[in-house]
Parts: C-alpha cells; sequence; structure tokens
C-alpha cells in the first residue's frame, strides 16, 4: 500500500520482487517495484517486464510506470525435471 501515489497509479497493487535466477536462488541485484497487473500475491514466483514494455499491458498503458507483473508462474520445468510448481 502506498499513501501517495501519482494519480494514474489510483487503484493498482504495487509488490516488491526480488530477483532470483532460474534456480531459484536470490540474485545479488537490488530489488524491483513493480505494479501487479495480474493479481499476484506474497510468495508467488512471477515474471515482470521493465522499462517501454512495463506500459504495455492494459492496466499500465500510457502511465508512469516503469516495471509490471505480467505472469504467475505456475511450473519451472528446466533440463527434465521440474524445479518449481505452485
Amino acid at each position: 500500500m502506498a499513501t501517495q501515489k501519482e494519480p494514474r497509479l489510483a487503484g493498482l497493487k504495487l509488490l516488491l520482487l526480488t530477483p532470483t535466477d532460474v534456480a531459484g536462488i536470490v540474485s545479488p541485484s537490488a530489488p524491483v517495484i513493480a505494479i501487479d497487473a495480474v493479481g499476484a500475491g506474497v510468495g508467488d514466483v512471477v515474471l515482470f517486464a521493465s522499462g517501454s514494455s512495463a506500459r504495455q499491458t492494459d492496466a499500465t498503458k500510457d502511465k508512469p510506470v516503469d516495471a509490471v507483473v505480467m505472469a504467475i508462474v505456475d511450473m519451472i520445468e528446466r533440463e527434465g525435471q521440474v524445479t518449481y510448481k505452485k
């Protein structure tokens, strides 16, 4: 929740994302704050887009956004092994 937001972001949820690699190991890169366009929640593994691509969803079109959650991951399969399942 944010007590103050740019008016065009009213009603949009902000998520703090912790980037990981494909094995689920936390990346040393900085966390990302993203608009949630898909209803993700705490503990979900998600895909996000940043930069101008973040403004291509229906929820973020023409809004001052630099990152958007665009998918919730249900399963990750790597080299024939399921490494993550929701």
